[in-house]
């Protein structure tokens, strides 16, 4: 009975060990950052902080979203500078990064990139629900580049604090805006006990 078991737990743990390094493969080698994101998350799910240096590299890589991928990783895993590299990217407006967006005269256009990027940064401070980003967020509700997923990441971290900014946002210029604030504090309020 006791060899039985003990060979399920050495099963067990190489296929853990494989599915980590298959995962933490299929990350480096995925190129196109939503599906890298998703294979993020089943990284996490594992709680295994030994790809943690492995995934390291990326938290310089020129591409700024899947830079934010590796952070969210490090960030999930309780390493704080996931979450210092995904806030670093929102402030980036530096032109040193990949651009892929593409102007109307179809031309790259680091403008629009920028703004990609740091809007993707909003995103992922929403989906690490790290209470910490709440302020930085709030700053955030009338910057033009980010201001229209600003709500959801404040709808998503679920704290109360967020509330009176966001009712203060039900007076934008834009409808999408205000939506998103009505849509936050619908969550806001549906999510949080009193």
């Amino acid at each position: 009975m006791c060899g039985a078991l003990l060979a399920s737990i050495c099963l067990l743990s190489t296929t853990l060990l494989q599915t980590v390094a298959d995962l933490v493969e299929q990350f480096q080698s995925t190129t196109v950052f939503w599906e890298q994101f998703e294979v993020a998350k089943k990284i996490v799910n594992l709680h295994d902080k030994s790809v943690l240096p492995q995934l390291e590299p990326w938290l310089r890589c020129e591409d700024m979203h899947r830079r934010g991928n590796a952070a969210f990783v490090f960030a999930r895993l309780g390493d704080d500078r996931g979450f210092q590299v995904i806030y670093a990217v929102l402030e980036d407006r530096s032109p040193k990064r990949a651009v892929f967006e593409i102007d109307s005269a179809g031309h790259p256009s680091l403008a629009r990139q920028i703004r990609a990027d740091r809007y993707y940064a909003a995103h992922l401070l929403g989906v690490l629900k790290d209470v910490r980003a709440v302020p930085i967020l709030v700053a955030l509700l009338k910057d033009v580049d980010v201001k229209e997923v600003v709500p959801w990441s404040l709808g998503e971290i679920g704290d109360k604090s967020a509330v009176p900014p966001l009712k203060d946002a039900l007076v934008d210029n834009s409808l999408t805006m205000r939506a998103s604030a009505l849509r936050a504090l619908e969550k806001l309020e549906r999510d949080t006990p009193d």
